[in-house]
């Protein structure tokens, strides 16, 4: 079940909000783990024994955890921290790396070693990490360990954000788990938070995925410079707009129940190098890097070698992370290779120019980025060079202005794609910067409020302008799920 669906949006969510209005406090966690559980059933009911062997196995590292340290015995204490690290990382390096491990050890080999062909469990890289940090928090002695496994169950399984995060630690929400309030404001407000998100995805991310479909469904051969250009700057949107969307959605559903998750995108596209791209860009991931892999490793603390060391492993993990592919492993070292080129030349030589051409740091950031999603959009390697060539080949560009040939040329096609996709880059291009929302404040701070912290006037008609073009939209789209639900 998708957010997106007709499913989900007339007989889901109005069912479990409605029983949970009416349910009692401390029944409430229990209702939520039910329903989560249905939620995540209602498409793989097979996977959802992994992922209930993965929070009994974490509960029960937390607990044991707790009981050897009030025992003092640290190395017991430590070892059930391993075994919780181990364990899930043989979890999910089994569902999701077997394969890939496999062809390429025939590869290399040339040996024909029979692949498993194992159906990845949608969320499986999101809610490991959740489950894997809580036991470290609990070990470094962040968070007390949870003492009753349905509200521990619960939080591992939270529908808003179980598929695609943002990734929640359970620090993060502790004292919502066991503690959190009904506020009506907060509804209303998390209701105008997701009917944005809902627009995203809907309006967006799916229209600019169509485009992006349509022009890599061309044969290589007949592809021109202007043709992958705007291939990538719809792929650069969509990706975009479904993965904010997401996130704008589960933010808005845990602020509806009760919980206040981390923001995951603070306006990434408006970057003035790579370095502030990944401190926008899928926030929590970065954060859990950072606190569970960077910062043990030594980060920046054993001197410059050390640190690029740690950059590595790092961003290798992180390419591999989102996907058992070559594209995805090269993916992460091209921005090991950016940010370390940024780190010792390019930094300082942004830093001389004048603050009215920052604009030309943005633009040279989402060419990077671009290039980027390139790489990140397409498993072939072969195919992603192909697309890179063409990009930036002067021949490629002078065949995308070709008319000879009437409404066959190439140049025709250009024209034809600009058409198709010039108020849809222009709106996705705008809408991915801070300018509609500071527009829409100035214009909102004159709106009828009914009270500190509550939703506006305005903001209640433009949730519902949203949710209605949403939904209208959605009764004649076809299956649209998000991207991130294959990582």
């Amino acid at each position: 079940m998708v957010f997106s669906s007709m499913v989900f949006l007339t007989v889901f969510l109005p069912s479990v909000f409605l029983i949970y209005l009416f349910c009692p406090n401390r029944a409430r966690n229990l209702f939520l783990f039910i329903a989560s559980l249905i939620f995540y059933a209602w498409g793989e009911p097979a996977y959802i024994f992994i992922m209930l062997f993965s929070t009994v196995f974490d509960y029960v590292n937390g607990r044991l955890i707790e009981h050897f340290r009030a025992q003092s015995r640290e190395k017991a204490t430590k070892t059930v921290m391993i075994v919780s690290v181990v364990g899930n990382l043989a979890i999910l390096g089994f569902f999701k790396y077997t394969d890939f491990f496999i062809k390429t050890i025939n590869q290399l080999s040339g040996s024909a070693i029979g692949l498993l062909n194992i159906a990845l469990p949608v969320g499986i890289s999101f809610y490991t990490f959740q489950t894997m940090s809580y036991t470290i928090d609990v070990y470094r002695g962040d968070v007390k360990a949870q003492h009753n496994i349905i509200s521990f169950g619960m939080y591992v399984c939270l529908f808003p954000q179980l598929i695609a995060g943002p990734i929640v630690r359970y620090k993060d929400i502790a004292e919502e788990v066991d503690n959190r309030h009904f506020i009506p404001s907060q509804i209303a407000l998390g209701m105008y938070r997701f009917s944005i998100g809902l627009a995203k995805k809907v309006l967006l991310a799916n229209k600019a995925g169509d485009i992006y479909k349509d022009i890599t469904s061309i044969h290589m051969s007949d592809l021109t410079g202007p043709a992958v250009l705007i291939s990538a700057v719809c792929y650069t949107i969509q990706i975009y707009f479904d993965f904010s969307g997401y996130s704008d959605m589960a933010i808005g559903l845990g602020q509806i129940f009760g919980f206040h998750f981390p923001e995951n995108f603070n306006y990434p596209y408006q970057s003035k190098s790579i370095t502030e791209f990944w401190r926008r860009w899928h926030m929590t991931l970065g954060t859990w890097f950072r606190e569970y892999v960077y910062i043990p490793l030594g980060g920046n603390r054993k001197g410059f070698a050390r640190q690029i060391l740690n950059l590595l492993i790092v961003w290798s993990l992180t390419g591999f992370w989102h996907g058992a592919s070559w594209n995805f492993i090269l993916w992460g070292l091209y921005y090991f290779v950016l940010l370390l080129i940024e780190k010792c030349l390019m930094l300082r030589v942004w830093k001389k120019l004048p603050e009215k051409l920052g604009f030309i740091r943005v633009i040279v950031t989402m060419i990077l980025v671009m290039c980027g999603w390139i790489l990140f959009s397409h498993t072939d390697l072969g195919e992603a060079a192909a697309y890179m060539k063409t990009l930036f080949s002067p021949e490629a560009w002078k065949a995308g202005f070709d008319f000879r040939g009437g409404h066959m040329s190439t140049g025709y096609q250009t024209v034809y794609l600009f058409r198709g996709s010039l108020v849809l880059m222009a709106v996705g291009i705008i809408g991915a910067t801070e300018i509609p929302h500071r527009a829409f404040t100035t214009v909102d701070s004159k709106s009828k409020r009914h009270g500190e912290g509550q939703i506006s006037d305005l903001q209640m008609i433009l949730s519902l302008i949203l949710m209605l073009l949403s939904v209208t939209t959605l009764l004649s789209d076809s299956f649209n799920p998000f991207l991130y639900f294959r990582f």
